[in-house]
């Protein structure tokens, strides 16, 4: 039987509901006998002791610590987990304080209502202290305990492994076996910190919670989950954004049913490839929107042009110090340049998918998300059901770099199953995901340097123009700034008295979001470039005069200097190659980069040797680190040398690897990276790779050829994988 259903204004079909058995999946096998439940409150972060029989009840939670009846303990994780690591980074600042070996050590997601967002570099920064606090007030709950079981004082008990010991006696207990008493004592606050002098996990690289099963197969991506009963959909959107459906067709033969959601069809069928196939071919006639002929990629450079030169700025301006104008009109040498960036898709290997099961009393969804409890919000304002009637299951993800915050894939999944009556498991198609992404903002940026007589930059202005993904969502007012990352707060920023950044926004009306390092990886490129030209204006040595601005700067000279060192920037490279360097201070991290590049055949680029510093602080996991910033890197060469979605009337150019290039295996070059261990705050590591390949690739290819490049991708003939 096919079936045609209208979920356009979120109707239902009476009869079609059926219970349906689901299974769990990430779950331990050993008893949990006490869960610490981490909360906020006014007066900081404690933990809270509740018997596994009872739900968490704290509100803005984090994570939570089980201990199990073998004497494992499962530090549960409220992120997405989309190859960074940060589930284990978080544990080991948990398994740190719980004073537990690290073999002892499970992970497993948190309820929705009580995880966090993922994103902006934040998972680790925003959570280690509280990690660690719930570790150390479920240590001295459980040694409390033991101490109350022997009749003796709390410091009569010491802890190794997860194993007590009376230092009278020598008996001992494991953690386990005081657990139920310590689930009734009250947490204590501020439980006291292990000595970092004394860490034994933190700052080590340890094995990572979720490699074993990614290895073994057993892990559980959203593209992986199977409930009983369900059925397959896929998904048709319309061809231009905003556009709507005017004409359904009937359901194709051998599909279940076509399901009309407004801006978009599913089909579903018995399973994916049936579906995805008949959605290919399904013949739907659209509605155009008005606005079609403003997403044209010609039609946006003009515009970017035009208010780049008449364009009303954000207020207040992003930033302001000094006179930046008066300041640059009286510089012995000025430079001024516009530098242009192309959308960009997010080119997630994982395309969006997401399982759902809808009934009159309940829904469940298992997808992979950096947004659980947005999750929750999307299920409830389609099916009208109360929060405490959603469960969310938050898978890993094949990756997530920004696109998989959004929910417009978890929405169609919740209406399509909703209207049929059945477990279903959406899954877009390669074109569709490459099509109807949620794009890096184009940019078009204008840098001007004004430098004294003795070659000072005594005056910084940055103008930027790109439309907003915080105003495209309503989050903030039309004259708000946005992607001004990177822009503002150089780390050269003490050395420069007179410095202006505006935002104007572009009203482009191809929908944005957030790709990894955001405004940083429009900015960096524009003001890095910029630098470099500066220093070619007057003369002066890349790298001297970048550490002439960073003379009060150590920590980021140190990076510089890291990388300068490690690329051999003292020594003449060898005939027929040229560097290029760039720093920047996003994320809370201050990362520095430098490339040794050739040309082996005329308008052609090897990448030979690739440098690398970041200075985050302090490492939780430092192998974590340098891959975290190695995947960065390669991604942001394959953005900066041939990565670029245009439009024409709405319609992206971009639809799979075909016409989507990407750096190879065998072409990646040695990266080295140096991870600064400088005491400093913990700052981000996931976004901060992406940023300053652009620039310290075209500062390369500039000292290479003489060619500055000032307009990305690179080499955009060679954006096809077959180039």
């Amino acid at each position: 039987m096919t079936d045609t259903i209208d979920m356009t204004d979120n109707a239902t079909t009476p009869g079609l509901f059926s219970s349906v058995t689901r299974r769990r999946f990430l779950g331990g096998a050993a008893g949990t006998v006490l869960v610490f439940s981490l909360e906020a409150s006014a007066s900081g972060m404690m933990a809270r002791a509740v018997a596994a029989t009872k739900a968490p009840t704290a509100g803005a939670v984090t994570g939570w610590i089980s201990v199990n009846t073998d004497n494992s303990v499962t530090i549960s994780f409220g992120g997405a987990e989309m190859g960074q690591g940060i589930m284990t980074g978080l544990a080991q600042a948990a398994a740190e304080e719980l004073m537990v070996s690290w073999a002892q050590v499970n992970s497993a997601p948190t309820p929705a209502a009580q995880s966090y967002i993922t994103g902006g570099s934040w998972g680790i920064r925003g959570n280690y202290s509280k990690m660690r606090a719930a570790g150390a007030t479920a240590r001295e709950m459980l040694l409390t305990a033991a101490a109350n079981q022997w009749s003796v004082s709390r410091g009569s008990v010491t802890v190794a492994d997860g194993v007590i010991t009376n230092t009278t006696t020598s008996a001992t207990l494991t953690y386990a076996q005081v657990a139920s008493a310590a689930a009734l004592l009250t947490p204590p606050t501020n439980a006291p910190l292990t000595d970092p002098s004394q860490f034994r996990i933190i700052g080590k690289t340890v094995n990572r919670l979720d490699l074993a099963g990614k290895v073994n197969g057993s892990a559980v991506f959203g593209i992986d989950v199977i409930v009983p009963g369900m059925v397959f959909a896929a998904i048709k959107n319309a061809p231009v954004p905003g556009g709507t459906v005017s004409k359904m067709p009937l359901a194709p033969t051998g599909t279940l049913a076509v399901v009309n959601l407004s801006t978009a069809v599913a089909v579903v069928a018995t399973n994916t490839w049936a579906a995805m196939n008949a959605a290919a071919n399904l013949s739907v006639t659209w509605t155009t929107p008005a606005n079609a002929s403003q997403m044209t990629s010609s039609t946006i450079a003009t515009q970017a042009t035009s208010l780049m030169a008449t364009g009303t700025p954000g207020s207040p301006l992003a930033e302001s110090a000094g006179n930046a104008a008066t300041s640059y009109a009286s510089s012995t040498t000025k430079v001024e340049a516009t530098y242009s960036l192309p959308y960009l898709a997010h080119v997630c290997m994982e395309v969006p998918n997401c399982t759902v099961s809808v009934t009159p009393t309940s829904a469940e969804v298992w997808v992979p998300t950096q947004a659980a409890s947005w999750v929750v919000n999307t299920v409830t304002s389609i099916t009208g059901l109360p929060a405490s009637a959603v469960t969310v299951h938050p898978t890993l993800l094949g990756g997530g770099l920004g696109r998989k915050i959004e929910q417009d894939y978890v929405a169609q999944a919740v209406k399509v199953a909703k209207a049929i009556g059945k477990p279903v498991k959406l899954t877009w198609s390669r074109e569709e995901d490459f099509g109807h992404d949620q794009y890096r903002p184009m940019g078009l940026v204008r840098v001007r340097l004004g430098l004294d007589a003795g070659g000072s930059l005594n005056s910084y202005a940055t103008r930027v123009v790109a439309p907003s993904p915080v105003f495209q969502r309503g989050w903030m007012g039309p004259l708000g700034n946005d992607n001004v990352e990177g822009a503002t707060e150089l780390v050269y920023s003490d050395a420069i008295a007179n410095r202006l950044v505006e935002y104007v926004r572009h009203p482009a009306p191809v929908p944005t979001g957030f790709w990894r390092s955001v405004g940083d990886s429009i900015n960096c490129f524009a003001v890095e470039s910029a630098i470099d030209e500066a220093a070619k204006a007057i003369g002066q040595d890349p790298l001297a005069f970048r550490q002439r601005m960073l003379a009060n700067n150590p920590r980021a000279l140190a990076a510089l200097n890291s990388v300068a060192a490690t690329i051999g920037w003292s020594t003449p490279p060898a005939a027929g190659r040229a560097r290029g360097l760039a720093i920047s201070n996003g994320f809370g991290s201050i990362v520095a980069l430098a490339f040794e590049v050739s040309q082996p055949v005329l308008g052609t680029m090897t990448i030979n040797r690739i440098a690398c510093a970041i200075d985050c602080g302090m490492a939780v996991n430092p192998g974590q680190v340098v891959s975290q910033l190695e995947g960065g890197i390669i991604q942001g060469i394959s953005s900066a040398l041939w990565g670029q979605t245009t439009f024409s009337s709405g319609r992206a150019s971009s639809r799979n690897f075909s016409n989507t290039r990407l750096l190879r295996m065998r072409e990646t070059p040695p990266i080295t990276v140096d991870v600064i261990q400088s005491g400093a705050p913990i700052g981000g590591v996931g976004e901060t790779g992406v940023p300053l390949v652009a620039p310290a690739l075209a500062n390369a290819w500039a000292a290479l050829t003489g060619t500055r490049v000032r307009t990305l991708p690179m080499f955009p003939s060679a954006g096809t994988m077959s180039g």
